[in-house]
């Protein structure tokens, strides 16, 4: 866990400019939940990666702290911070009003939104967000996009515990589409395993990301927020960016 009084401390001095060596070794333990590529996905030697990845990795950097990712499924993300047994969580985090009265986020680092993949033989039966009203959809527990799916289809949408299990049931035909972030969404067709699977052209919703902190840890906010700050300046957020989507942001 990172450490309170090193935080405080490195908090004081960022006010300063002032660092010492013993406060650029601290570290920060942030939440992610590792099957959303591509922002956050396991590799071949179980090791989180992705966008988000390298996006806390160089604020950590940028301000002197060492980032220690620890990863936990989504639902568990906002309970283990307001336990403190994390300090931050980057998990492509919607930026919700229900969200900001447990935590506290960064500014907004990415713009997203929802949109629904659904079979290619299903592309003339479902041509519109209201035809899939009433419809079995799917979405991975805890997002956003799973509380749009209860929307449109109140009573028969379907929770998974990773996007890849909505996907799979999706192709099974257990539902009639899944609810997503659009860029997870994309990444998921330039796959392999996404044959027989498009998108739907209407859009459901446009939405920030941000870097949840605990509630009233202005410390810590102000400490990812500059670093924020710091890599859109130097350049590196837009490399970041256009490693992951292929354009600079």
């Amino acid at each position: 866990m990172f450490k309170k009084f090193g935080l405080i401390a490195a908090a004081a001095m960022l006010a300063t400019g002032a660092f010492s060596s013993a406060n650029a070794a601290d570290v920060i333990r942030v939440g992610t939940e590792a099957t959303y590529a591509p922002f956050e996905f396991m590799d071949e030697n179980a090791k989180p990666q992705g966008y988000d990845i390298d996006i806390i990795n160089a604020i950590g950097e940028a301000m002197g702290y060492e980032v220690e990712v620890v990863n936990m499924p989504f639902d568990g993300l906002i309970p283990a911070l307001m336990t403190s047994q994390i300090d931050a969580v980057i998990a492509a985090m919607t930026i919700t009003e229900e969200r900001a009265k447990r935590v506290d986020f960064s500014e907004p680092y990415y713009k997203s939104g929802l949109s629904v993949l659904i079979l290619e033989q299903n592309k003339d039966k479902y041509k519109t967000l209201e035809s899939l009203k009433g419809q079995p959809l799917c979405a991975q527990i805890g997002t956003t996009g799973a509380m749009k799916a209860e929307e449109l289809s109140p009573g028969n949408a379907k929770s998974f515990n990773t996007e890849p299990e909505a996907f799979m049931e999706l192709k099974a035909g257990g539902c009639q589409g899944v609810v997503n972030d659009r860029p997870v969404n994309l990444y998921y067709l330039s796959s392999n395993a996404s044959e027989g699977v498009i998108e739907m052209s209407e859009m459901i919703t446009a939405e920030d990301y941000g870097i949840a902190v605990n509630k009233g840890n202005t410390e810590m906010k102000q400490i990812i927020d500059e670093g924020l700050k710091k890599i859109r300046d130097n350049g590196k957020f837009a490399e970041i960016h256009k490693k992951w989507f292929k354009v600079a942001q």
